[in-house]
């Protein structure tokens, strides 16, 4: 609900600054939105690496969604290799 995105978001942003991840996984519609502050939806934004405040930024479905609608599984495996590969791309660099 808009109410309850705009009660924690401040909290999970201070806890990004905090952290310092090195990539962020968002899983569904209004968690992409809330950080990347749009109104694309995930469909059109999955597949491929967004920047979030200088992050590796990858936007896929929510477990829930994929439960609910199994033909995009397939979409969500090729977000999981998306991220390994940036992830590999993140240790080779060290």
């Amino acid at each position: 609900m808009p109410d309850e995105i705009e009660a924690c978001l401040p909290y999970l942003l201070q806890q990004l600054l905090i952290l310092k991840p090195s990539i962020i996984l968002s899983l569904g519609n209004f968690a992409t939105k809330a950080l990347l502050n749009t109104d694309e939806g995930i469909t059109r934004l999955r597949g491929r690496v967004h920047l979030y405040q200088g992050v590796r930024f990858i936007p896929t479905f929510h477990p829930a969604y994929l439960l609910r609608n199994p033909s995009f599984k397939r979409a969500a495996w090729e977000d999981m290799k998306l991220l390994r590969e940036e992830l590999r791309d993140l240790e080779l660099k060290r």
